[in-house]
């Protein structure tokens, strides 16, 4: 069911956001990509699936300032400039969570660095709150798992970043929600009433 197929009490219900972010595949030298499982903002911990580091832009910010600063904040790894390459990839998405719908425009970028310990203390509130954990993921890993990953091209990215030319690549506008249908919706209405 797409989001404008659903009923038009549910369409009220949930502000839309409309914003532009600043994505990062943060790969190591082996061509893992650091993820972090997120959750929907309106039901915390359930349902959950994996992003790359980014966020959306401050005033006045350059896409390529919004990389570095959200991955600053998000792992704690500080860049310089030079060291983020891209953009490898632009799209537009919209995310539909239990209380809000997300329209937004992703411009992708890639770094190589070494493992590293992730620092979460620069996390937002919300991102206190709805991030479970992170974790570094391998190709195989992205395309043989059933656990929700967005982009759900990002196997397919990994291996666009090893190879520059041509940048950016396409990556098809999606719909990647945790709010998939009518019948979803009143059973998360029915176990979070008020």
């Amino acid at each position: 069911m797409a989001l404008g197929d659903e009923p038009s009490h549910k369409q009220a219900v949930r502000r839309i956001e409309r914003r532009w972010t600043a994505r990062v595949l943060l790969l190591d030298p082996d061509g893992r990509v650091l993820l972090f499982e997120d959750s929907d903002p309106g039901l915390p911990g359930l349902p959950t699936f994996w992003i790359t580091p980014g966020g959306a832009l401050d005033p006045g910010e350059s896409v390529e300032q919004a990389a570095l600063r959200e991955l600053a904040e998000e792992t704690g790894l500080v860049l310089n400039a030079a060291q983020l390459r891209g953009p490898i990839a632009h799209r537009t998405v919209v995310h539909g969570y239990r209380d809000k719908i997300v329209e937004q425009d992703e411009t992708y970028f890639v770094a190589v660095v070494p493992q590293f310990v992730v620092d979460v203390a620069g996390h937002t509130l919300e991102e206190q709150t709805t991030f479970i954990g992170h974790r570094w993921w391998d190709e195989a890993g992205i395309r043989a798992t059933s656990a929700l990953v967005w982009p759900t091209s990002l196997a397919d990215l990994m291996v666009a970043a090893a190879h520059p030319e041509p940048w950016p690549v396409t990556i098809d506008d999606a719909e990647e929600s945790t709010v998939w249908a009518a019948e979803d919706l009143r059973r998360w209405d029915s176990l979070f009433a008020e």
